[in-house]
């Protein structure tokens, strides 16, 4: 009867380890203003992307929620809306897609998101949200002519994006200056045309151009 016993607990421990569920994390979550350039016009764009975990894998997760709870505003990315970033062996679930109805300015202050996973247990973190409401530095501009490149920047910190002939991005360069050959730049052999990218990292702001052809 003794080693029933023990064995029935043996058993149900058995059965509430494999039953057990892992909560989702949220190591840290970012929000981000982007003005983009698009054919000509200036607009501005938002991402928010939370650093994301799961004992049972990046699979096991379900929804992602950013809400202004002072606002009442909820924007809702399932696994099949969201944008998966793998860095440096972590993954970024997010969009950068994040508007207001009529291209109006993201409400600044503090936001909430929620991540859920299918079990349908959650992991919570806070974001505030304050750049600027006008920019810090003047719209930056990209020219290049003659295999140059000509940069006119007030932004800390400027790359250039590299994109292949049907437009996919293909690579990122940090700028050595802010002139220079497009040769120095290293550029791989498939991109046919390059951008600007500018970016004010203490404010979470940054600046795209429009693509130049570079040949």
């Amino acid at each position: 009867m003794k080693n029933s016993f023990l064995f029935y607990l043996a058993f149900l421990a058995l059965v509430l380890a494999a039953c057990s569920r892992t909560e989702p994390e949220i190591s840290y979550a970012v929000m981000r203003l982007a003005y983009v350039q698009e054919n000509g016009v200036v607009k501005e764009r938002f991402s928010f992307f939370a650093l994301a975990a799961d004992e049972d894998g990046i699979e096991n997760l379900d929804d992602l929620y950013l809400y202004h709870d002072r606002e009442g505003l909820r924007w809702h990315l399932s696994e099949r809306d969201w944008i998966a970033l793998q860095q440096d062996g972590k993954m970024w679930v997010g969009s950068r897609s994040i508007a207001m109805i009529d291209e109006e300015p993201l409400p600044r202050g503090l936001y909430r998101t929620v991540l859920v996973n299918k079990a349908g247990e959650e992991a919570v973190r806070s974001i505030s949200f304050d750049p600027p409401v006008e920019p810090r530095f003047p719209f930056p501009s990209l020219n290049v002519a003659d295999g140059n490149y000509a940069i006119d920047s007030k932004y800390p910190v400027n790359y250039l994006l590299g994109y292949d002939e049907k437009g996919n991005y293909v690579q990122t360069v940090r700028a050595p200056a802010l002139r220079g050959a497009i040769a120095d730049l290293k550029f791989n052999s498939t991109v046919k045309s390059t951008a600007l990218w500018a970016e004010d990292q203490l404010y979470s702001t940054s600046a795209l151009t429009d693509a130049r052809p570079v040949n």
